[in-house]
């Protein structure tokens, strides 16, 4: 691990009266327009936009000392990905280790300036092993794992995936990139009678043995192209997860993404699916968020709770602002798990906070910047107060990996 930067408080302290923001993004995209629509509506200067294309290739950026950094994704930019991966084509599943040394390696050389997020937390959002972890150590409830954390068991290939799979009793589990995102890679894995296996994913598998992202989940019935995916993945490092039966919403599997910012669960959106991914981008589509509330009601379960598991897990990453965690109801929705927690989890337009979350109005981005304002606004203007975690969490929903 790096030693910390001296310049990355939890959240900002000794803010400027008025705060001048910069973004490191692909300023095309839509995340840096939609961060930079909420700066201005709050009155203040447009962010300076840093692009990622300028800061891989000087190795770095410099930032004023008052300027306020928040890192963006560096995703859905060609060239971005060619200098972060290596490769020519953006459609390939491989080269998630690359990516992730290449990305690490650039925010370390981010200089100067008070950080939105922290280096070192940013590092282990971005391995699912060292994510999980983590959490699990928190006593945040999460799918059972036996990757999980720096002693997991290693990936070598599909021989120690069916290996573990034995050992572990897991039926049913998910295999993932240990640096993917997007659903890159993921494979839902099910083993049957006779040993038969199946697998659900986005990638497409070319005759050649090369791996593609592709928008349509397909299924594969033979063990020996399972085994080609994950052994051609394996380098690169895989995370391996309980497939826990999930909550369904008219007849499809739900999850949840909530939004967690300075401590709070701000945002909140039920994902439903055939599959057992339920990206948007693979087909899914949201669900009904007060359904979901009311169904957990029904069970006896609390709301705050579930959201309060959220809030656990984004404490895990004290000195990162705002992420987006997925919260997986298990059957019946009395109890919950956290999938995964994202750095750049807050991509959720025209969507505003949830009641009571003091950001009822605002959407994700606006409700960040108002989480900086507000420190900016308090007596002293020191380290900004966090929320203090809804009582009975984690520990109140019981644990769905036993």
């Amino acid at each position: 691990m790096h030693p910390p930067h001296p310049s990355h408080p939890p959240y900002p302290s000794q803010l400027p009266l008025l705060p001048r923001f910069a973004v490191v993004g692909n300023p095309e995209n839509r995340r840096v327009a939609l961060f930079g629509d909420a700066v201005c509506a709050a009155g203040l200067p447009a962010p300076r936009v840093v692009p990622w294309t300028d800061v891989l290739r000087a190795g770095g950026a410099d930032f004023a000392a008052e300027e306020i950094v928040r890192v963006d994704s560096p995703g859905e930019n060609p060239e971005v990905d060619r200098l972060l991966r290596g490769g020519e084509d953006p459609t390939r599943v491989e080269g998630s280790a690359r990516w992730y040394a290449g990305f690490t390696a650039a925010l370390h050389g981010l200089r100067g300036g008070i950080r939105l997020d922290d280096p070192d937390d940013l590092a282990v959002l971005f391995d699912k092993r060292l994510c999980h972890g983590a959490l699990d150590a928190a006593g945040v409830p999460v799918p059972a794992s036996p990757t999980s954390g720096p002693q997991g068991a290693p990936v070598r290939g599909w021989d120690d995936v069916r290996a573990l799979m034995r050992g572990h009793r897991m039926h049913r589990l998910f295999v993932k990139p240990a640096h993917g995102s997007s659903a890159s890679g993921v494979l839902a894995v099910e083993s049957g009678g006779g040993d038969r296996i199946r697998a659900t994913t986005s990638v497409e598998l070319a005759p050649d043995g090369l791996l593609y992202n592709s928008l349509k989940v397909r299924r594969y019935e033979r063990e020996r192209d399972v085994a080609a995916i994950v052994d051609t993945l394996a380098p690169e490092g895989l995370h391996l997860e309980r497939w826990l039966p999930k909550a369904s919403q008219e007849g499809r599997a739900a999850d949840l993404r909530v939004v967690v910012v300075a401590g709070r669960a701000t945002h909140a959106v039920v994902r439903t699916s055939r599959s057992p991914m339920t990206n948007l981008h693979l087909g899914g589509s949201r669900g009904d968020l007060e359904a979901a509330r009311r169904a957990v009601e029904a069970a006896g379960a609390r709301w705050a709770d579930l959201l309060g598991v959220c809030e656990a897990a984004a404490a895990c990453f004290p000195r990162t602002l705002c992420v987006g965690v997925d919260l997986l109801p298990a059957v019946g929705w009395r109890r919950a798990a956290v999938g995964e927690v994202n750095a750049f989890g807050d991509l959720l337009p025209r969507l505003t906070g949830l009641p009571g979350s003091g950001a009822e109005g605002l959407d994700t981005y606006a409700a960040q910047v108002a989480a900086v304002l507000r420190d900016v606004a308090r007596p002293g203007r020191g380290r900004a107060a966090r929320p203090q975690p809804r009582t009975g969490t984690p520990h109140a929903l019981a644990r769905t990996d036993a």
